[in-house]
């Protein structure tokens, strides 16, 4: 699907978000450590960050010209708040393979909500004009 070039960083973003959710999704007593251990890199360099910027940049964009009480918006928010919960307990415990299993599902399954309905209903309400000034702000959210 081709995405608006504004959404295309958050979009690729995903697409290392699928391959750590896959390994989380595989593990196994004898790959726990290491599904964690890509967990908590892609976290800490990129995956918390990303979230953030949804939340501070995407999504009040949105709120301006299309409905910020929209059921999808909620969605994706509480989803967010239970993934950054997922990835606390992860990294503050020895995780068992089913935590990191349901963090892979989650997080899989919150990738492909974005991309296949939120991503969508964003590019259909915002202005191209619009979408094009915030491509700047993930650039320097990202430096």
């Amino acid at each position: 699907m081709k995405r608006a070039s504004a959404l295309a960083p958050l979009s690729r973003g995903h697409h290392h978000a699928l391959v750590v959710a896959a390994q989380l999704r595989r593990a196994t007593s004898l790959t726990t450590d290491q599904a964690c251990d890509a967990f908590l890199a892609y976290w800490d360099r990129e995956g918390g960050e990303h979230f953030r910027q949804e939340e501070e940049i995407l999504l009040p964009v949105y709120g301006r010209y299309g409905d910020p009480h929209h059921p999808l918006i909620a969605r994706v928010l509480c989803e967010h708040v239970t993934i950054r919960g997922l990835a606390a307990a992860v990294a503050g415990s020895s995780p068992t393979v089913a935590m990191l299993r349901e963090l892979g599902v989650a997080l899989s399954d919150h990738i492909r909500l974005e991309e296949r309905s939120l991503f969508p209903l964003i590019e259909q309400a915002v202005p191209p004009a619009a979408l094009e000034r915030i491509a700047g702000r993930f650039a320097s959210a990202a430096a």
